[in-house]
């Protein structure tokens, strides 16, 4: 559907390898800790770096959008053409802390390349599958002799991430009019494996809680009163007993509200994937599988809705015993959220949930913090096939698969406010130690990121057309 040459492609991505790799390796020096303070002005000159080499590549309009937070980065490129598509990309530039001392073979803010591979915080996770988008843009007008792209493309490279984003609503709320977009296409995800690439189609959203019991004004002998007055750490005890009935279906009257449920043809893709449930269970330095019957586990952490019970206190914790009733407990819950679930809609079940459960005589408060949306995108949307069809010309015909992720993201602040269709195009493989220590990216796969991309552009403008 492209009409960008394959070979053409491939050669200007060959003669601009070293210089590429050589830029990436200089924006990934600058330590652009959002979760630290100390790191403000290395976050601030990420951002201006991002800014000045995205000039360089021929963007005319770059800009630094400040944020209460932590700077974002926004550019744009006209296409010049009146029917041409707008397609907004939106990455990150800042990164986890690191330190040598976490168990890292190296400095982790100077790049190493080994057996085809750079190491480096920041080399997946986020910044080099922002920047093979540059080089992705210049091999697109290369290989077609364009002096623009085919589609208006902008990109919005936010600078808070990796400390939960708590101002990019805001600022696409703000800059609504500028990010207007026909699709989103996001690169902060990853694929199955080297072997199997795969395009993520949706995020889970994410809902987290934490509420207080309060019994009597103190702890009182056990004694003397127990059997007698309500215990708040029972009923915290008896909250989480009720979140799930025999089936391990969430057991919270209305929480399953508008849940899009998998499809047949999504099931059987998920089943296509080459999960080994054993290796899976020993990433997940656990012993057995478990969750809600009827349900593959790949279906469980992608597609369906959780509740789980992050934490839970009360009442004496030190050596030996203390015979009382406590004077409180607590429970720090999370709800992880699927397509069609909304969480103001969650939150007032929560509530309701929790205050039909509570017993005369027990006091209780319950805080919501910030909640993130779910975003889907439908498997027939033209633009989902565009971007699997660059990313199989890319890995010469492969096949592409389906996946989605269990995590959360602000990928749906995108699309509630933009109101348009996100799309995931990413490289990353899960040896790329994302977070962890010694995180480093495949050069071979990031530059398989860089030719989808130069293929994807010309494919975008025919079909959102």
């Amino acid at each position: 559907m492209s009409e960008t040459p394959d070979s053409a492609v491939r050669t200007y991505i060959e003669q601009h390898r070293a210089a590429f790799l050589d830029d990436l390796a200089e924006w990934l020096r600058i330590p652009s800790v959002s979760a630290r303070p100390d790191h403000d002005a290395d976050v601030r000159r990420s951002a201006e770096w991002l800014a000045a080499k995205l000039k360089e590549t021929g963007f005319p309009t770059t800009e630094i959008w400040e944020t209460d937070g932590a700077p974002a980065v926004f550019a744009e490129w006209p296409s010049g053409l009146p029917d041409a598509p707008t397609v907004l990309v939106y990455g990150h530039h800042d990164v986890q802390p690191a330190a040598r001392e976490d168990g890292w073979h190296t400095d982790p803010f100077e790049p190493v390349v080994k057996d085809g591979r750079m190491y480096a915080r920041g080399a997946a996770d986020d910044k080099g599958q922002v920047f093979f988008h540059t080089l992705g843009v210049r091999a697109h007008l290369a290989a077609t002799g364009r002096t623009a792209p085919a589609v208006n493309l902008k990109l919005l490279v936010e600078g808070e991430e990796e400390s939960g984003s708590p101002h990019f609503r805001a600022l696409v709320e703000r800059h609504r009019d500028r990010l207007a977009a026909d699709a989103v296409i996001v690169s902060d995800t990853g694929m199955w494996s080297e072997t199997t690439p795969t395009v993520c189609t949706g995020m889970r959203g994410v809902a987290d809680c934490e509420i207080a019991l309060y019994g009597p004004d103190q702890d009182i002998h056990s004694g003397s009163f127990g059997g007698a007055v309500p215990n708040p750490a029972t009923a915290a005890a008896r909250l989480v007993a009720a979140l799930h009935d025999e089936n391990e279906h969430i057991a919270i009257p209305g929480f399953h509200d508008g849940i899009a449920e998998l499809t047949g043809t999504e099931r059987e893709l998920l089943s296509e994937l080459p999960f080994d449930e054993a290796e899976w269970l020993r990433t997940a330095k656990s012993y057995a599988t478990s969750g809600e019957a009827g349900y593959s586990t790949l279906e469980r952490i992608w597609a369906r809705p959780t509740a789980e019970v992050n934490g839970i206190g009360g009442g004496y914790q030190g050596p030996g015993g203390k015979t009382i009733i406590p004077s409180s407990a607590r429970l720090k819950l999370s709800f992880r959220l699927v397509a069609g679930q909304d969480p103001d809609r969650v939150e007032e079940a929560v509530r309701n949930w929790v205050a039909s459960l509570i017993p005369a005589g027990i006091r209780h408060e319950i805080t919501f913090g910030a909640a993130t949306r779910p975003c889907l995108t439908p498997l027939d949307h033209p633009a989902l096939q565009s971007v699997a069809r660059s990313m199989s010309r890319a890995f010469d015909g492969a096949k592409i698969r389906f996946t989605r992720e269990g995590g959360s993201g602000p990928a749906a602040d995108l699309q509630d406010v933009l109101g348009a269709p996100v799309l995931f195009l990413g490289i990353s493989v899960p040896s790329d130690g994302w977070h962890a220590p010694n995180e480093k990216v495949e050069l071979d796969l990031l530059l398989k990121g860089v030719e989808t991309a130069a293929y994807l552009w010309g494919d975008l403008a025919v079909a959102l057309r």
